[in-house]
């Protein structure tokens, strides 16, 4: 971690996050406040309207608590809306969170908001902006604060937008920078859900049907995955197929279809794999057809 700090400081390239310096929304530099995550997180950019929908509370939560325990960090621009529950979402699971600002650091920060960016630095966040400390907020500086929200990104999902908005405009750089873009479907007669129906109907990105499902698509890793050393102090020794199916599963219940589709085995093989993981203690199933794969942490024999 960098050192923490409640001061705003200016930083360049060579110290940005790596998804950051490969995209092409890089800037010249950056001033951050805060604490900048680990070089192995992976950022998710949490994004949407800022009138969301009665039942957008309850969506961000179970969103966000679905990343606790990985190595995801939450990227979101402190905007009123969404941006601020998936925010405190991730304060309240302990997940580290990245707020990308479209004005200066030191310029003032409104309402609840201002509360909200203290409490992301308190607690081992960041917050983040390309413009000068002083610089007020102005229209024209959001779609390049949603170019870095993008770039400090690995995956962006619309929870919620109308059809035009912040949120699309963030959706169309995700496109550009050609990183994958999910959208959580809604329904038809909801004018939330309308910008989110839209992209999903002209197949720009994929369908969000379950929170479970985010992990995969940002290609997660649970921190206590049991690592090939966890094994052999355990004295366990599973295969390099074994060992890779759990690492990216381990967590989670799946059907053997679904392992299928994650994975480019043979049906016999993979049921040679889970029979071995099944003798090893890693994997179950109460019902011979959905498969729940461990992330027990193993003591030494």
């Amino acid at each position: 971690m960098k050192n923490k700090d409640s001061n705003s400081r200016q930083i360049f390239p060579s110290d940005f996050p790596e998804s950051l310096q490969k995209s092409i929304h890089c800037p010249k530099s950056l001033f951050i406040k805060g604490t900048l995550p680990d070089k192995n997180t992976v950022g998710v950019a949490l994004v949407g309207t800022r009138r969301p929908s009665v039942s957008a509370p309850l969506l961000c939560d179970l969103l966000v608590k679905s990343l606790r325990g990985t190595n995801a960090v939450v990227i979101s621009g402190l905007a009123q809306g969404i941006d601020s529950l998936c925010h405190e979402a991730a304060l309240k699971y302990g997940i580290p969170t990245i707020a990308v600002l479209g004005q200066g650091l030191n310029s003032e920060i409104g309402g609840s908001r201002k509360i909200l960016a203290q409490k992301i630095i308190e607690q081992g966040g960041a917050l983040v902006s390309t413009f000068e400390n002083d610089s007020p907020a102005f229209k024209w500086q959001f779609p390049l604060r949603n170019g870095i929200i993008v770039g400090l990104s690995k995956t962006t999902v619309v929870i919620e937008s109308k059809t035009k908005g912040g949120a699309l405009i963030t959706a169309d750089l995700c496109l550009k920078e050609k990183r994958t873009l999910l959208a959580i479907p809604g329904d038809f007669n909801r004018e939330t859900a309308s910008g989110t129906n839209a992209l999903l109907r002209r197949g720009l990105a994929k369908a969000l049907f379950s929170p479970e499902d985010l992990g995969l698509y940002c290609g997660l890793t649970q921190k206590n995955d049991p690592s090939k050393e966890t094994l052999l102090k355990a004295d366990i020794s599973l295969s390099e197929d074994a060992t890779k199916i759990l690492e990216k599963v381990g967590g989670y219940t799946y059907t053997i279809e679904e392992v299928q589709e994650l994975f480019p085995f043979k049906r016999h093989v993979l049921l040679s794999i889970l029979t071995e993981l099944e003798i090893a203690g890693l994997v179950y199933s109460k019902d011979g057809f959905r498969y729940h794969f461990s992330l027990m942490e193993f003591s030494s024999c």
